[in-house]
């Protein structure tokens, strides 16, 4: 089976040079593996072989399947126990982004695991967002938060996380840029979360949760009826209905497409087996994204390579980066910046074919 990661064709114009925005990141999946190395010692934590051969995931698509993956990510999770090891995540998260050209990262958190740590879901919360803060200024990556709630918790729970992402949004806006449903999708009912989205959604943030990964159309269905998406976490499956691809497409709801993810999680074979073209054939706007590096064992650069591996030229590669952008929450300035640098990158020659 495929490590969800594709190989370089060596063709083409540096796609680290392509200006980029990262939508679907999520917070302890973002880490290094050495970081992951390093926390672990120091904590005498002994993390399970699969976390420590820097090989990437693979499941098949069975609840057994995403145990292993849930597995995994908790043990990983377990080691990010204070406020140094949680600046550490997003500082180092951001410059890895910067070295692959993304200019706009919107970094997905649950803060409900790491808040027994330091004191509650509000300091939580505001140690993300002043290290977002401090990282911005010294990376140059414009950062978003995006709060999210799982699936696997109680509604109420979610409610709680809306207010709260609603609370910090009002007091640094612009910060706090969305709000967004992870974990599972086979658990819980979608329609008992959407009174937390109604939430999030009058307060002006985005609505942001994962649909249509491990669950087909008819669950995308439910997630767009339901949580009124402006993007969706995953919605691959979507392209298995013309009709419902449509509708997102008229509704302009952006897809965060993550190949390597679905490779690893046995959605699909392989990483170029995504329907990626079916997608932007048909109008829709996508962003392709990481999700879980960690796990995985690639990152966005390695996205982008997977797109050029199923044949989309520069042109095609720099409408992906831009829809990206223009998708993303940035401040307007930072967008108008990454598009021009995405036009300037579609300028510079191509490098000579071997």
């Amino acid at each position: 089976m495929s490590t969800g990661s594709a190989v370089s064709t060596g063709t083409g114009r540096d796609l680290a040079a392509l200006p980029k925005a990262h939508l679907h990141l999520h917070f302890t999946g973002s880490m290094r593996p050495q970081t992951l190395w390093d926390l672990a010692a120091e904590r005498r934590i002994r993390l399970p072989r699969s976390l420590t051969d820097d090989t990437a995931l693979q499941v098949e698509p069975t609840h057994r399947g995403w145990f292993r993956f849930q597995r995994q990510y908790d043990a990983a999770r377990a080691v990010v126990d204070s406020e140094g090891a949680m600046r550490r995540l997003i500082r180092e998260a951001a410059e890895d982004d910067a070295a692959e050209g993304s200019g706009r990262l919107e970094l997905q958190v649950d803060p409900t695991s790491y808040a027994p740590h330091v004191g509650g879901l509000t300091p939580a919360i505001e140690i993300v967002l002043d290290e977002a803060r401090l990282t911005e200024d010294a990376t140059g990556v414009s950062i978003g938060i995006i709060i999210a709630a799982s699936r696997t918790r109680h509604p109420l729970d979610a409610r709680t996380l809306a207010r709260l992402a609603v609370r910090h949004a009002e007091r640094e806006p612009g910060r706090v840029v969305g709000f967004g449903l992870s974990n599972d999708e086979r658990r819980g009912d979608t329609r008992d979360f959407a009174p937390a989205f109604r939430i999030a959604r009058e307060a002006g943030l985005l609505s942001v949760p994962h649909g249509g990964e491990l669950l087909g159309p008819d669950h995308v269905r439910e997630v767009v009826d339901s949580l009124a998406p402006d993007r969706l976490g995953h919605g691959v499956r979507a392209a298995q209905d013309p009709r419902l691809l449509e509708q997102i497409v008229e509704r302009g709801i952006g897809l965060e497409v993550c190949p390597a993810s679905n490779a690893s999680l046995g959605v699909f074979r392989e990483a170029t087996d995504v329907p990626l073209r079916t997608l932007v054939d048909a109008g829709a706007l996508i962003a392709l994204s990481a999700d879980d590096p960690l796990l995985f064992n690639s990152r966005l650069l390695d996205q982008y390579e997977t797109a050029r591996a199923i044949g989309m030229d520069d042109g095609e590669l720099a409408h992906l980066a831009a829809s990206s952008i223009r998708l993303s929450s940035a401040p307007e300035q930072v967008r108008a910046r990454l598009l021009g640098g995405v036009e300037e990158w579609l300028r510079t020659p191509a490098p000579p074919a071997d």
